[in-house]
Protein backbone atom coordinates (compact mmCIF):
# COMPACT_ATOMS: atom_id res chain seq x y z
CA UNK A 1 0.00 0.00 0.00
CA UNK A 2 1.38 3.40 -1.00
CA UNK A 3 2.35 5.75 1.79
CA UNK A 4 0.18 8.88 2.00
CA UNK A 5 1.66 12.20 0.92
CA UNK A 6 2.09 14.57 3.88
CA UNK A 7 2.66 18.32 3.55
CA UNK A 8 4.55 20.44 6.06
CA UNK A 9 6.48 19.34 9.12
CA UNK A 10 6.61 15.69 10.16
CA UNK A 11 6.35 15.21 13.95
CA UNK A 12 9.66 14.20 15.48
CA UNK A 13 11.81 15.38 12.56
CA UNK A 14 13.43 18.72 13.29
CA UNK A 15 15.26 21.00 10.88
CA UNK A 16 18.93 19.99 10.80
CA UNK A 17 18.25 16.27 11.23
CA UNK A 18 20.84 14.11 9.48
CA UNK A 19 19.74 11.02 7.55
CA UNK A 20 22.23 8.29 6.68
CA UNK A 21 20.37 7.41 3.47
CA UNK A 22 17.20 7.95 1.43
CA UNK A 23 15.45 4.82 2.68
CA UNK A 24 15.54 6.20 6.22
CA UNK A 25 13.13 8.96 5.13
CA UNK A 26 10.49 6.71 3.62
CA UNK A 27 8.59 5.06 6.53
CA UNK A 28 7.41 8.42 7.95
CA UNK A 29 6.48 9.80 4.48
CA UNK A 30 9.17 12.47 4.99
CA UNK A 31 10.25 11.65 1.42
CA UNK A 32 8.41 8.62 0.09
CA UNK A 33 10.37 7.78 -3.06
CA UNK A 34 13.89 6.39 -3.08
CA UNK A 35 14.91 6.96 -6.68
CA UNK A 36 13.44 10.41 -7.41
CA UNK A 37 14.27 13.91 -6.24
CA UNK A 38 10.67 15.12 -6.04
CA UNK A 39 8.10 13.51 -3.76
CA UNK A 40 4.84 14.54 -5.38
CA UNK A 41 1.29 13.72 -6.33
CA UNK A 42 0.24 15.13 -9.70
CA UNK A 43 -3.18 16.04 -8.28
CA UNK A 44 -2.22 17.23 -4.78
CA UNK A 45 1.22 18.82 -5.14
CA UNK A 46 4.84 18.19 -4.17
CA UNK A 47 5.65 17.69 -0.48
CA UNK A 48 9.45 17.31 -0.53
CA UNK A 49 12.50 17.65 -2.77
CA UNK A 50 16.10 16.44 -2.56
CA UNK A 51 19.11 18.42 -3.81
CA UNK A 52 21.44 15.54 -4.61
CA UNK A 53 23.87 16.97 -7.15
CA UNK A 54 22.17 15.46 -10.19
CA UNK A 55 21.56 18.92 -11.66
CA UNK A 56 23.27 22.28 -11.16
CA UNK A 57 20.80 23.53 -8.57
CA UNK A 58 21.64 26.86 -6.93
CA UNK A 59 21.44 27.03 -3.15
CA UNK A 60 21.87 30.42 -1.51
CA UNK A 61 20.60 29.26 1.88
CA UNK A 62 17.35 31.25 1.93
CA UNK A 63 16.72 30.86 -1.81
CA UNK A 64 17.02 27.73 -3.96
CA UNK A 65 16.82 27.51 -7.75
CA UNK A 66 15.76 23.92 -8.35
CA UNK A 67 15.66 21.91 -11.57
CA UNK A 68 12.62 19.78 -12.34
CA UNK A 69 12.44 16.16 -13.46
CA UNK A 70 12.47 14.27 -16.73
CA UNK A 71 14.28 14.12 -20.04
CA UNK A 72 16.95 11.61 -18.97
CA UNK A 73 17.72 8.13 -20.22
CA UNK A 74 18.17 5.12 -17.93
CA UNK A 75 21.83 6.04 -17.42
CA UNK A 76 20.97 9.53 -16.18
CA UNK A 77 22.01 11.34 -19.37
CA UNK A 78 19.87 14.31 -20.46
CA UNK A 79 18.53 13.46 -23.93
CA UNK A 80 15.44 15.66 -24.32
CA UNK A 81 13.57 18.68 -23.00
CA UNK A 82 11.83 18.57 -19.65
CA UNK A 83 8.04 18.97 -19.71
CA UNK A 84 5.59 20.77 -17.46
CA UNK A 85 3.25 17.79 -17.91
CA UNK A 86 5.69 15.47 -16.09
CA UNK A 87 3.92 14.38 -12.89
CA UNK A 88 6.68 15.62 -10.56
CA UNK A 89 6.98 18.98 -12.32
CA UNK A 90 3.22 19.40 -12.23
CA UNK A 91 3.29 18.61 -8.51
CA UNK A 92 5.69 21.50 -7.85
CA UNK A 93 3.50 23.82 -9.94
CA UNK A 94 0.50 22.91 -7.78
CA UNK A 95 2.56 23.57 -4.64
CA UNK A 96 3.44 27.00 -6.04
CA UNK A 97 -0.06 27.91 -7.15
CA UNK A 98 -1.65 26.78 -3.89
CA UNK A 99 1.06 27.90 -1.45
CA UNK A 100 1.85 24.41 -0.15
CA UNK A 101 4.93 23.89 2.05
CA UNK A 102 7.81 21.86 0.60
CA UNK A 103 10.38 20.05 2.75
CA UNK A 104 13.89 20.54 1.38
CA UNK A 105 16.57 17.88 1.88
CA UNK A 106 20.21 18.47 0.92
CA UNK A 107 22.50 15.57 0.04
CA UNK A 108 26.25 15.32 0.43
CA UNK A 109 26.82 15.34 -3.36
CA UNK A 110 25.11 18.71 -3.77
CA UNK A 111 27.67 21.54 -3.88
CA UNK A 112 26.62 23.90 -1.11
CA UNK A 113 27.93 25.21 2.23
CA UNK A 114 24.87 23.54 3.77
CA UNK A 115 25.66 20.08 2.37
CA UNK A 116 26.67 17.46 4.94
CA UNK A 117 29.88 15.45 4.54
CA UNK A 118 27.78 12.32 4.20
CA UNK A 119 24.12 11.40 4.06
CA UNK A 120 21.33 13.95 3.82
CA UNK A 121 20.26 16.87 5.99
CA UNK A 122 16.81 18.38 6.44
CA UNK A 123 17.14 22.06 5.45
CA UNK A 124 13.64 23.13 6.49
CA UNK A 125 10.35 24.27 5.01
CA UNK A 126 10.37 26.26 1.78
CA UNK A 127 7.65 27.62 -0.50
CA UNK A 128 7.76 27.58 -4.30
CA UNK A 129 7.66 31.24 -5.28
CA UNK A 130 7.81 30.95 -9.08
CA UNK A 131 8.62 28.64 -11.98
CA UNK A 132 9.85 29.12 -15.56
CA UNK A 133 11.59 27.44 -18.50
CA UNK A 134 15.34 27.86 -18.91
CA UNK A 135 17.87 26.62 -21.44
CA UNK A 136 20.71 24.45 -20.17
CA UNK A 137 23.58 22.86 -22.07
CA UNK A 138 24.67 19.26 -21.56
CA UNK A 139 27.75 18.50 -23.61
CA UNK A 140 27.03 19.75 -27.14
CA UNK A 141 23.24 19.81 -26.77
CA UNK A 142 20.88 22.34 -25.21
CA UNK A 143 17.54 21.46 -23.63
CA UNK A 144 14.58 23.26 -22.10
CA UNK A 145 14.58 22.71 -18.34
CA UNK A 146 11.86 23.34 -15.76
CA UNK A 147 13.13 25.69 -13.05
CA UNK A 148 11.65 26.61 -9.67
CA UNK A 149 12.49 29.29 -7.13
CA UNK A 150 11.97 28.16 -3.53
CA UNK A 151 12.22 30.50 -0.54
CA UNK A 152 12.91 29.45 3.05
CA UNK A 153 9.96 29.84 5.37
CA UNK A 154 11.06 27.92 8.45
CA UNK A 155 11.13 29.29 11.98
CA UNK A 156 14.81 28.73 12.70
CA UNK A 157 16.49 32.14 13.02
CA UNK A 158 19.86 30.52 13.74
CA UNK A 159 20.16 27.79 11.17
CA UNK A 160 23.04 25.41 11.92
CA UNK A 161 26.05 25.16 9.66
CA UNK A 162 27.07 21.76 8.25
CA UNK A 163 29.71 21.48 10.98
CA UNK A 164 27.09 22.04 13.66
CA UNK A 165 24.83 19.45 12.10
CA UNK A 166 27.52 16.78 12.01
CA UNK A 167 29.36 17.58 15.23
CA UNK A 168 26.22 18.51 17.15
CA UNK A 169 27.80 21.49 18.85
CA UNK A 170 28.01 25.18 18.13
CA UNK A 171 31.19 26.20 16.35
CA UNK A 172 29.76 29.27 14.68
CA UNK A 173 26.30 30.80 14.51
CA UNK A 174 24.90 31.52 11.10
CA UNK A 175 22.29 34.15 11.78
CA UNK A 176 19.28 34.36 9.55
CA UNK A 177 18.24 37.71 8.22
CA UNK A 178 14.86 38.74 9.57
CA UNK A 179 12.35 39.90 6.98
CA UNK A 180 8.78 41.11 7.08
CA UNK A 181 6.28 39.16 5.02
CA UNK A 182 3.26 41.29 4.14
CA UNK A 183 1.14 38.44 2.82
CA UNK A 184 1.62 34.69 2.70
CA UNK A 185 -0.56 32.69 0.35
CA UNK A 186 -1.77 29.75 2.41
CA UNK A 187 -3.84 26.84 1.25
CA UNK A 188 -5.31 24.93 4.11
CA UNK A 189 -7.93 22.30 3.34
CA UNK A 190 -10.57 24.82 4.43
CA UNK A 191 -9.28 27.45 2.01
CA UNK A 192 -9.25 24.88 -0.77
CA UNK A 193 -12.84 23.92 0.06
CA UNK A 194 -13.88 27.58 -0.26
CA UNK A 195 -12.17 27.88 -3.63
CA UNK A 196 -13.82 24.70 -4.90
CA UNK A 197 -17.19 26.05 -3.74
CA UNK A 198 -16.75 28.95 -6.19
CA UNK A 199 -14.99 26.92 -8.91
CA UNK A 200 -11.89 29.09 -8.28
CA UNK A 201 -13.78 32.22 -9.40
CA UNK A 202 -13.15 35.45 -7.50
CA UNK A 203 -16.16 36.42 -5.36
CA UNK A 204 -15.62 40.05 -6.35
CA UNK A 205 -14.87 40.05 -10.09
CA UNK A 206 -15.74 36.48 -11.14
CA UNK A 207 -12.29 35.86 -12.64
CA UNK A 208 -10.83 32.35 -12.63
CA UNK A 209 -7.15 32.39 -13.59
CA UNK A 210 -5.99 29.55 -15.84
CA UNK A 211 -2.52 28.17 -15.05
CA UNK A 212 -0.50 25.10 -16.05
CA UNK A 213 -1.94 23.22 -13.06
CA UNK A 214 -5.55 24.25 -13.58
CA UNK A 215 -7.54 27.21 -12.29
CA UNK A 216 -6.06 29.42 -9.57
CA UNK A 217 -7.53 31.58 -6.83
CA UNK A 218 -6.48 32.55 -3.33
CA UNK A 219 -8.04 31.97 0.07
CA UNK A 220 -8.29 35.43 1.63
CA UNK A 221 -8.86 35.86 5.37
CA UNK A 222 -11.27 38.67 6.22
CA UNK A 223 -9.99 39.04 9.77
CA UNK A 224 -6.20 38.55 9.58
CA UNK A 225 -4.58 35.51 11.13
CA UNK A 226 -2.10 35.79 13.98
CA UNK A 227 -1.48 38.42 16.60
CA UNK A 228 -2.84 40.97 17.25
CA UNK A 229 -5.92 40.21 15.14
CA UNK A 230 -6.34 36.51 15.95
CA UNK A 231 -8.60 35.72 13.03
CA UNK A 232 -9.49 32.07 12.63
CA UNK A 233 -8.71 29.77 9.71
CA UNK A 234 -12.31 28.76 9.13
CA UNK A 235 -14.93 28.77 6.38
CA UNK A 236 -16.61 31.76 8.02
CA UNK A 237 -13.46 33.90 7.69
CA UNK A 238 -12.21 32.99 4.21
CA UNK A 239 -13.15 34.37 0.80
CA UNK A 240 -12.21 33.05 -2.64
CA UNK A 241 -10.47 35.95 -4.40
CA UNK A 242 -8.20 36.63 -7.35
CA UNK A 243 -4.68 37.84 -6.40
CA UNK A 244 -5.51 41.50 -7.16
CA UNK A 245 -8.59 41.63 -4.96
CA UNK A 246 -6.83 39.60 -2.25
CA UNK A 247 -4.15 42.31 -2.05
CA UNK A 248 -6.78 45.05 -2.06
CA UNK A 249 -8.61 43.36 0.82
CA UNK A 250 -5.41 42.92 2.82
CA UNK A 251 -4.32 46.52 2.18
CA UNK A 252 -7.75 47.95 3.01
CA UNK A 253 -8.34 49.29 -0.52
CA UNK A 254 -11.71 47.61 -0.33
CA UNK A 255 -13.98 46.34 2.40
CA UNK A 256 -17.41 44.73 2.64
CA UNK A 257 -20.63 45.77 4.33
CA UNK A 258 -22.80 43.30 6.20
CA UNK A 259 -25.22 43.24 3.25
CA UNK A 260 -22.27 42.17 1.02
CA UNK A 261 -22.02 45.56 -0.70
CA UNK A 262 -18.43 46.34 -1.72
CA UNK A 263 -16.97 49.62 -0.50
CA UNK A 264 -13.71 51.48 -1.07
CA UNK A 265 -12.03 51.41 -4.46
CA UNK A 266 -14.48 48.89 -5.91
CA UNK A 267 -18.24 48.77 -6.30
CA UNK A 268 -20.83 46.08 -6.64
CA UNK A 269 -21.75 43.15 -4.45
CA UNK A 270 -19.83 40.17 -3.11
CA UNK A 271 -20.96 36.86 -4.63
CA UNK A 272 -21.89 34.49 -1.80
CA UNK A 273 -22.90 30.85 -2.18
CA UNK A 274 -25.79 29.77 0.11
CA UNK A 275 -23.48 27.13 1.64
CA UNK A 276 -20.85 29.71 2.54
CA UNK A 277 -21.77 30.94 6.01
CA UNK A 278 -19.63 34.04 6.60
CA UNK A 279 -19.26 35.51 10.08
CA UNK A 280 -20.31 39.13 9.54
CA UNK A 281 -18.43 40.19 12.67
CA UNK A 282 -15.29 39.63 10.59
CA UNK A 283 -16.57 42.19 8.06
CA UNK A 284 -17.10 44.64 10.91
CA UNK A 285 -13.59 44.00 12.22
CA UNK A 286 -12.09 44.56 8.76
CA UNK A 287 -13.99 47.84 8.28
CA UNK A 288 -12.82 49.12 11.67
CA UNK A 289 -9.26 47.99 10.98
CA UNK A 290 -9.15 50.06 7.79
CA UNK A 291 -11.17 53.08 8.96
CA UNK A 292 -14.37 52.49 7.01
Amino acid sequence: MARPIIFGEIPGIEEGKLFLGRKEMMPSSFHRVWGRGIDSDKNKGAAAIVLSGGYKDIDNDDVIIYTGAGGRDKNGKQIEDQSWTHNDNKGLIISCDHGLPVRVIIGHKHKSPMSPKSGYVYAGIYYVESYWTDLETFGDKTFKMCKYKLVYSGSNLNRPSPEQIELDHSVRQKKRKKSTVVRIVRDTKIALDVKKLYNFKCQICGTALKTKSGYYAEGAHIKPLGKPHNGDDSLSNILCLCPNHHVMLDKGSLSINDDFDLIGHVSGKLTVDPNHKINKQNFSYHRTLHDY
